[in-house]
């Protein structure tokens, strides 16, 4: 083929694709400009990873005298491209275009000062599940390796951080830093869930933690956890019913093992339960309890304190 030639049909491919965005779809949009720009909000969020750890982060030495001055740089520029960004993101979630108002802007303000507030108890919190890495893990050698390695420890502390923007209503933002983190480590955490203190991912790859999930405290789930919805519910129109919640309740000092699948909003897992690997679980069970699954013949089962429940014929 000829260079002419091929300029020619990528000269109709090019009109073809633009001609694309005549149909009127949702992923016609070409409103861009107005919505929040995904690398800045990356940007802002490494900034307040900074500030969670400073003394793993930071590429000069800290001290009591300097470290005030270091917070600063990283709040001051996280705060201007925030206010920036979520002012973006609410004008675009209300009408869809145009430039921010001084309204919009001081109400993005209030809500970045709100959950900066929060960051002492941020850092609270995640000591807590870095402890929790540490005491869970004999392979960890010590507390620095679980901050430096352990990819449960980014997402959980991501999670954190958009969990307050979250609660906050405001839009977007909070999913463009979960998803960041969802990619990174391959742990999925809905900013919406409710995660409480001293809480561990072991491995982490495949965990999937829906946006209505509610996690006590001292709670150890394994790579491959699945805490999701069943089918969901449709209106007259066939619009998904939204606002519900569909996704379990785990209460505390629960473990969950490797590749165990948690469905339902009206599912609640008693503390201190253990559930064993591969279990399908869609109803509750009893504090204390002890799930299993097996394979016995053409018979699986799951087994919760020696009741067993047929689920499913392998044939």
């Amino acid at each position: 083929m000829s260079n002419e030639e091929a300029h020619r049909q990528l000269e109709k491919i090019i009109d073809a694709v633009a001609a694309s965005y005549d149909a009127g779809r949702r992923i016609d949009n070409l409103e861009s400009a107005a919505l929040p720009n995904q690398r800045q909000v990356i940007e802002a969020l490494r900034h307040l990873q900074h500030v969670l750890y400073m003394g793993f982060y930071s590429t000069r030495p800290l001290n009591r005298v300097n470290l005030r001055q270091a917070v600063g740089e990283h709040l001051y520029s996280a705060f201007e491209i925030l206010c920036q960004q979520i002012s973006r993101a609410v004008v675009y979630a209300r009408v869809g275009h145009g430039a921010p108002s001084p309204q919009d802007v001081e109400w993005s303000e209030r809500a970045i000062l709100d959950v900066f507030a929060k960051l002492p108890e941020i850092r609270e919190t995640v000591a807590l599940d870095v402890e929790a890495a540490y005491q869970g893990d004999p392979a960890a050698k010590s507390i620095e390796e679980v901050i430096f390695s352990y990819p449960a420890v980014e997402a959980i502390s991501i999670y954190r951080i958009a969990h307050e923007f979250h609660l906050r209503d405001v839009p977007l933002i909070p999913r463009i830093m979960s998803e960041y983190a969802h990619g990174r480590t391959g742990i999925d955490i809905h900013p919406g869930a409710q995660i409480g203190k001293h809480f561990f991912i072991d491995h982490g790859t495949g965990v999937v933690i829906g946006e209505t999930t509610v996690i006590g405290d001292r709670v150890k789930i394994y790579q491959g956890v699945t805490l999701g919805a069943l089918s969901l519910p449709r209106d007259a129109t066939g619009e998904l019913i939204r606002g519900r919640k569909r996704h379990p309740t785990i209460e505390d000092d629960v473990t969950i093992y490797a590749g165990a699948t948690i469905l339902g909003g009206e599912t609640v897992v008693g503390a201190g339960s253990v559930i064993g690997g591969n279990v399908w679980l869609t109803e509750s069970v009893p504090p204390g309890s002890r799930v299993t699954y097996s394979v016995t013949g053409a018979t699986q089962r799951t087994t919760v304190r020696g009741r067993v429940k047929p689920e499913r014929s392998s044939q």
